[in-house]
């Protein structure tokens, strides 16, 4: 399975829809083209992971070669035809910008184990994979603002790993077609439930528990790393702002539905925006 071309992924994977802004208009006009860059080459690699019915060899095969040919365009070289729709504009960020080539490895690390691991056993081996599948990309954006101090970038990682795991467990519904389960086998078996009750779809309190108990944790993350948006400079630092009430936005509706994420998909909609704009705009730095 060599370079997979943008039109022969689904279109339902090329326009997936996000609970988060990405490069909003709220985003500095210099700085859209490079995030939308990354953020179009992590989706792309991600897809190659997920989505159609290539096999795991196939799904490694090409995910490798996307990793020849970013170290390619890194070195200056050019890349596949069918892949400059993503790494043409990724190249020219790593010229303008100097991205960190081992952030975006580390992304590729994380999606290659996609295709092989589909359970996890404690918090700490999840942690382990967001430190690689969310994270980075939140020290991309900071390093295109120039903020590298210690402090910062643990906020953005409390910020990617909590946006991470409220997706794990808002989709939980869709995870589980794929085989997959995020929620740690230990805490599920400490609430009552178990991987392969997720597997089959069974819901019950004792998942709902656990569901409830996972969310707080990635609550208290988000809230962990809620001060960053007030180190990022002008319109950014808002949408930082949205991107954090948007996860716990996100969160609210997993608990009004009573956790069963298992049956239900929550969802933002247009009409949470005035909220979400009231909440960025009371969000408080000491807080």
């Amino acid at each position: 399975m060599r370079a997979v071309p943008l039109s022969a992924l689904p279109s339902a994977q090329r326009h997936k829809q996000e609970n988060f802004p990405v490069a909003s208009w709220l985003c500095p006009p210099a700085l859209r083209p490079p995030i939308l860059a990354i953020y179009r080459f992590a989706r792309y690699a991600d897809d190659l992971a997920d989505e159609g019915n290539a096999s795991v060899a196939e799904r490694q095969q090409a995910i490798a070669e996307l990793r020849s040919q970013l170290r390619a365009i890194t070195q200056g070289q050019p890349c596949e035809p069918a892949l400059r729709p993503v790494l043409h504009p990724l190249a020219q960020a790593l010229r303008d910008h100097q991205l960190p080539l081992p952030l975006l490895e580390a992304l590729l690390d994380a999606f290659h184990q996609d295709t092989w691991v589909q359970r996890y056993a404690s918090r700490v081996e999840l942690l382990h994979y967001c430190e690689r599948s969310a994270n980075p990309v939140g020290r991309l954006l900071l390093h295109l603002f120039g903020i590298q101090d210690a402090a910062a970038l643990r906020a953005s990682d409390a910020i990617c790993t909590a946006l991470q795991l409220i997706n794990f467990w808002q989709d939980l519904s869709l995870d589980r077609l794929k085989g997959r389960v995020y929620l740690p086998a230990d805490r599920l078996e400490a609430a009552g439930s178990s991987v392969a009750q997720v597997l089959d779809g069974h819901d019950s309190p004792s998942l709902r528990l656990c569901v409830a108990g996972e969310l707080d944790w990635a609550c208290a993350l988000m809230r962990e790393g809620a001060s960053l948006p007030f180190r990022v400079p002008g319109r950014m630092g808002w949408e930082l702002r949205l991107v954090v009430q948007g996860g716990l936005r996100v969160a609210e509706k997993i608990h009004a539905m009573n956790h069963a994420t298992l049956l239900h998909r929550p969802r933002l909609r247009a009409w949470d925006a005035p909220l979400l704009l009231w909440r960025a705009a009371r969000m408080d730095p000491r807080a």
